[in-house]
């Protein structure tokens, strides 16, 4: 039966569950949003994430938290290698390069996919911590500890990166290399490493936000294809290349989630994200902070 209890419920879980949303969306609201690059390997990165973070923490008993940090460096040298190589491959040939490089990004989701069931098999892999498997008790609620962090975690990206791309020259260059490549050269700066530099970026962001995905549930080799919907429609939601809408957008689909996830059950849920990007796309095609 319907209460206001059980929405308000749905809506604070839901709150935690958008900010989440947000965490994986960011490097693709980078890589896509702000550099035009058909990222739709975005997921399966997120996956790898989850992985590595893993590994990390089963071999040397690290902190997932700790270990998806430790990560980073090495997913942002993988991010300025892959653009380099679509860049030389593709972008470098030609007007179609969007089309050829969707092809090329499938691919490499495929073969990540494979390559970590060839690895790790089909079952699940989860890690272990403190703040795994509480919660926080505030009245008759209870939030549970890992959404929490991830809560925090979406917060410190977004902030850390609105300011990086309004208040350095090099996050200004990345902005600005999306819409005038010319410009950017005026300005003395190689729109080609720019753009490597924040793909470098994109790609360390999912190392985190994979440590935060094996943190909040276990995961398996084809959970990229769960995701790829829910972050495509976070970074349409937003407007292309918004950090701080990048949050909006993960807080809006994750409320919408939870509340047709308490009213009609959990198989509608998935429908949501595409439901809002059809009416999104409808209403105002530019996203909510799109110009």
């Amino acid at each position: 039966m319907f209460s206001l209890d059980l929405l308000f419920e749905a809506v604070l879980f839901g709150l935690l569950l958008g900010c989440f949303y947000a965490a994986v969306s960011l490097g693709l609201s980078v890589a896509f949003g702000l550099l035009d690059v058909p990222y739709v390997a975005h997921p399966a990165l997120l996956v790898t994430g989850s992985y590595f973070t893993y590994v990390l923490h089963t071999t040397f008993g690290l902190d997932p938290l700790v270990s998806g940090v430790l990560a980073m460096p090495v997913f942002f040298l993988l991010g300025v290698l892959l653009y380099r190589f679509y860049y030389e491959t593709f972008e470098k040939r030609g007007t179609d390069a969007g089309v050829r490089g969707l092809g090329f990004f499938f691919g490499l989701a495929f073969i990540i996919e494979v390559v970590i069931i060839l690895i790790f098999g089909v079952d699940q892999r989860s890690v272990r911590a403190e703040y795994i498997g509480t919660s926080l008790e505030i009245g008759d609620y209870r939030l549970p500890y890992r959404m929490l962090i991830a809560f925090a975690v979406a917060l410190l990206l977004t902030v850390a990166l609105s300011i990086y791309f309004s208040r350095t020259f090099t996050g200004r260059a990345i902005k600005a290399v999306g819409q005038d490549e010319g410009a950017l050269r005026l300005m003395g700066a190689n729109p080609v490493r720019v753009k490597q530099w924040a793909f470098g970026i994109a790609t360390a962001v999912n190392a985190l936000a994979g440590a935060m995905l094996i943190i909040v549930g276990p995961v398996e080799p084809a959970m990229d294809r769960i995701y790829i919907g829910r972050t495509f429609c976070v970074v349409v939601l937003a407007g292309l290349g918004s950090m701080s809408g990048t949050l909006v957008a993960g807080l809006l689909l994750g409320v919408a989630e939870s509340i047709v996830l308490m009213m009609f059950g959990a198989s509608w849920a998935p429908a949501v994200a595409f439901g809002l990007l059809l009416i999104m796309l409808g209403l105002r095609p530019q996203g909510l902070f799109g110009r």
